[in-house]
């Protein structure tokens, strides 16, 4: 455990030594927030809902998708380049340390992040926080398991990219695309139906939905495509992604690159 906690440490001092992984991925949602919640200032939704609390949501999630699957499915790559991950295999140091200290890394990122995300929130848009420990417990378990997915399919999609020059350009548009149809940056309900079915296959469009039922009142949940929160399926579709996820690094995680054999 001191080896994991140790090597997080060095994995949290070299991001935040690098300025573009810290605004990319601490201050991007943040900024997204202020910029969404300014052009969509005084706009409710039925209910009287605030879009600028609709999204919060989103930000979190996305903030997840960003400290998790970006983070890492980009970081490895450029490191496998280097020959970083080659030393490493060639030391001692057993090899689940590693990836401790990468989810170590992750774990305490996501805590800022979202830190940051609620701060703004609250003190600019008036977002109420949850006052109940459900919603809290609930907050807790969709966090925890939407966080192992990204991590576990960030680490299993580093495995993919050619190079560390090119993981940015293949990672980044994945990113995109999610957010765009898991209702982050719309209303999930008012999207196309093929773009609904197409982000439920993933797990972004169901850590928001999670966190929905945590920020936004029950009586929203009729407005959710299944006219209910459906925590149970998230819970399921959470699970069968870490599950997948597992599976797939160990399929594709490679410590070398294809030009070292």
């Amino acid at each position: 455990m001191r080896l994991a906690l140790a090597q997080g440490n060095i994995e949290l001092k070299q991001f935040f030594r690098t300025k573009e992984a810290l605004v990319f991925t601490l201050l991007f949602p943040v900024m997204l927030m202020i910029v969404f919640g300014a052009i969509f200032s005084g706009i409710e939704l039925d209910g009287g809902i605030t879009l600028a609390q609709y999204f919060v949501n989103g930000m979190i999630a996305s903030g997840f998708l960003a400290t998790g699957f970006q983070n890492l499915a980009i970081s490895i790559p450029i490191e496998r380049d280097r020959g970083v991950l080659k030393r490493y295999r060639s030391t001692p140091m057993p090899k689940w340390i590693y990836f401790a200290g990468k989810s170590v890394s992750v774990t305490v990122l996501a805590v800022i992040a979202t830190i940051l995300l609620l701060a703004v929130a609250v003190t600019v848009y008036g977002l109420d926080l949850p006052t109940s420990a459900a919603k809290w417990g609930t907050f807790a378990w969709v966090s925890v398991l939407g966080l192992i997915a990204c991590t576990l399919v960030g680490i299993a999609f580093s495995g993919l990219a050619k190079s560390g020059r090119a993981a940015p350009a293949v990672v980044t548009p994945i990113a995109l695309l999610l957010q765009f149809t898991s209702g982050v940056f719309f209303e999930y309900g008012a999207l196309p139906q093929w773009m609904q079915q197409f982000a439920a296959l993933f797990p972004l469009k169901w850590m928001c939905q999670g966190l929905r039922s945590v920020f936004l009142p029950e009586s929203f949940a009729v407005q959710e495509v299944a006219g209910s929160w459906e925590l149970g399926r998230t819970a399921l579709v959470l699970g069968a992604w870490c599950v997948g996820g597992l599976i797939l690094c160990a399929l594709t995680f490679r410590w070398t690159s294809k030009r070292d054999g």
